[in-house]
């Protein structure tokens, strides 16, 4: 009878054991859980980008890549000034389309107390005046000068892009005060509208000076040169660069760690943009683009949960 207590006490003990191991485990898994949900922090995350060819191909990207770590993502698409502005008040929670230290300089200035800048994604970026390589034009001054009648040809028009933009603004009040085009008119419209207007003119060999930027597909699909800039007004080629609301780091740290290891070449947004104007919805083009190259991707998401 003894000998049947000490093997019932015996079962019991082993029991108690096994049970105590799977709260054990059971702990650890939830520590494990509640680990991813604080390396995530805040799922919800707003991106704002201006409706560039090159920004919609880096802000899908990002859609993808922050989507596939955990987190819900709206793109907002907004003007240049308001771009900044949203970022600085925590409206959005980042851009990645800021161009510095040249461009954006005066957007930079106003709100940069309220940013967080996480560096380049994009390093050396150039932007100016472009022609098509038929154009008997090489350099700004060559407009001042109304080189071959290149004013009544274009009918003394620069073809830009949206008014806001950091380049439109160079352009109104640097290049065409400094080097007095007084007789010249820069259009405002949109990156989609400028390169529709490029296109058209090319493919009647007509002459035309657009505002543009690399990287771009138009540099990919048509043979285009910048009119140099003497006087350097667009300055060197800017960066493109991620910035994020102060406290970002804190509310949702992957996708802060996401933001400050984006880093590509040129080649690869541009593959985005070229996918994306033969009509791929850009959605598509960045998934695509993520899926077959998740080599770079790795290194974006290195040290998230």
């Amino acid at each position: 009878m003894l000998r049947k207590n000490k093997l019932i006490h015996l079962v019991c003990i082993l029991g108690l054991i096994i049970a105590l191991a799977a709260c054990g485990n059971s702990n650890g898994s939830n520590h494990s859980d509640q680990k991813t949900a604080d390396n995530l922090g805040n799922k919800d995350i707003t991106l704002s980008y201006v409706a560039w060819v090159s920004a919609i191909a880096s802000n899908h990207v990002m859609e993808a890549v922050l989507e596939d770590a955990g987190y819900n993502v709206t793109l907002k698409q907004i003007t240049s000034g308001a771009m900044y502005s949203s970022v600085a008040d925590g409206t959005s929670d980042a851009t990645v389309c800021a161009w510095l230290p040249y461009t954006d300089k005066s957007y930079w200035e106003k709100y940069k107390d309220n940013l967080v800048d996480l560096g380049p994604h994009i390093h050396k970026a150039p932007l100016g005046l472009v022609v098509p390589e038929y154009m008997d034009v090489d350099s700004i001054e060559d407009l001042a000068k109304n080189k071959n009648g290149i004013g009544e040809k274009t009918d003394w028009t620069i073809t830009g892009i949206d008014a806001g933009a950091g380049q439109m603004q160079v352009t109104r009040k640097k290049v065409m005060t400094g080097y007095g085009l007084d007789k010249w008119h820069l259009k405002s419209s949109s990156g989609t509208a400028m390169t529709a207007a490029l296109q058209k003119a090319i493919k009647n060999k007509e002459p035309i000076i657009v505002t543009l930027w690399s990287p771009h597909w138009a540099f990919s699909d048509f043979d285009l040169k910048y009119l140099k800039d003497p006087k350097n007004f667009y300055g060197d080629p800017d960066d493109i660069k991620i910035l994020t609301r102060k406290g970002l780091k804190e509310d949702s740290p992957a996708a802060n760690k996401i933001l400050d290891q984006f880093h590509w070449k040129k080649e690869n947004m541009q593959k985005i943009m070229s996918m994306i104007h033969n009509g791929l919805e850009p959605k598509e083009a960045a998934r695509k683009w993520v899926d077959n190259h998740q080599d770079i991707v790795s290194e974006w998401t290195k040290g998230v949960q």
